[in-house]
């Protein structure tokens, strides 16, 4: 890509909230970057198309659950867990331990739920998309993301019932 029309901008404008969108995927910071990258250069093949079209978001999202869920049918039998040690951000006035306990319910109870729960939970209520907009990101029916979105929610509620605090905590803590 000799010119990049805008893609540094697209992707710098963007790369908080797709790191974040990844790792709520995958659960594993490692796995996170390589996926976003894996996306990341599915979208730069093809950015002068994409961009043209006007729809580069809803472009990149889908490639970004396609690759989540080919990489898994890919690596089951390579599973593994990984633990990480990052130190908190200092200095920035938040309740970190408030906000470190609403991060880890959030991570654990979406490790609890399939691939698929997983993506159109985090679709749904993490990037706040519409039932039509997360069957079009995963290229699935309208119907089987709000059957996927129904038992996901209540494999939640009966395997995480500490997730009721999230409820009522605002959407920006999450993160």
């Amino acid at each position: 890509m000799a010119d990049d029309d805008g893609f540094r901008e697209f992707v710098h404008a963007r790369l908080r909230r797709l790191s974040r969108i990844a790792y709520l995927l995958t659960g594993d910071h490692h796995a996170a970057e390589d996926l976003l990258q894996n996306a990341l250069v599915k979208l730069a093949s093809r950015w002068s198309k994409v961009s043209a079209g006007g729809a580069p978001d809803a472009y990149l999202r889908k490639v970004l659950y396609h690759e989540h869920v080919s990489a898994w049918r890919r690596n089951r039998h390579l599973r593994a867990e990984w633990s990480t040690a990052e130190p908190p951000e200092s200095g920035s006035g938040r309740d970190m331990a408030a906000e470190t306990v609403r991060r880890l319910l959030l991570e654990q109870a979406l490790a609890k739920l399939t691939r698929k729960q997983r993506a159109v939970i985090v679709l749904r209520f993490v990037e706040d998309l519409s039932e039509a907009d997360a069957a079009a990101a995963l290229g699935v029916t309208v119907g089987t993301v709000k059957s996927q979105t129904s038992y996901a929610l209540k494999r939640l509620r009966e395997l995480a019932p500490e997730l009721h605090v999230l409820v009522r905590e605002p959407k920006e803590a999450w993160a």
